[in-house]
């Protein structure tokens, strides 16, 4: 073989392999492309259904929570309106409970007023009584004899009316 046979090219092997390539690519096409094209198009219609659906869920989920927000906040309006309710009862409450309390202490504070009265009466009555007692024995011992009871206890009250009694009164004048 000679040196140029080696490199030479030959038209005939290059046509045949040009026929071989194309033959091969249109059965690849055939055979190969379309069912892979097909199943590329199949998967991505399942990928864009995953991802229509992936975004329905996500609004439903974003519905439902804003739904969910709604409810809370209600339920924190309707809290606040039992604690505003509690706090306006427990208020109401400590004012009718104080309300009791001064009329109580005001019925206990006339009660003992009047106890009081009745007592300094008692005592200005048991004090003219002994004043009487005093002053029947000491005019029996001045006079030395013996005067009426009735005549007697109606000099001492007429004294005894004219005695102050410590109430910052003047003397009664008769």
């Amino acid at each position: 073989m000679q040196p140029s046979e080696i490199i030479s090219v030959n038209i005939w092997q290059i046509v045949v392999s040009l026929l071989n390539l194309l033959i091969i690519f249109f059965i690849l096409k055939k055979f190969l492309f379309k069912p892979v094209k097909k199943t590329i198009e199949s998967r991505q219609a399942k990928i864009d259904e995953d991802y229509a659906q992936a975004e329905s869920a996500r609004a439903d989920a974003q519905a439902e929570a804003e739904v969910l927000k709604a409810q809370l906040d209600g339920a924190r309006g309707k809290a606040d309106e039992i604690l505003n309710e509690a706090s306006a009862l427990a208020d109401a409450r400590k004012k009718q409970a104080e309300a009791e309390a001064r009329a109580e202490a005001d019925t206990i504070i006339r009660q003992a007023k009047a106890e009081a009265e009745l007592e300094k009466k008692k005592a200005q009555s048991e004090i003219k009584e002994q004043i009487v007692d005093v002053s029947l024995v000491l005019a029996e011992r001045l006079v030395e004899r013996e005067i009426n009871e009735k005549d007697h206890h109606s000099l001492i009250d007429s004294f005894i009316e004219n005695i102050p009694l410590g109430t910052g009164d003047e003397p009664n004048e008769k």
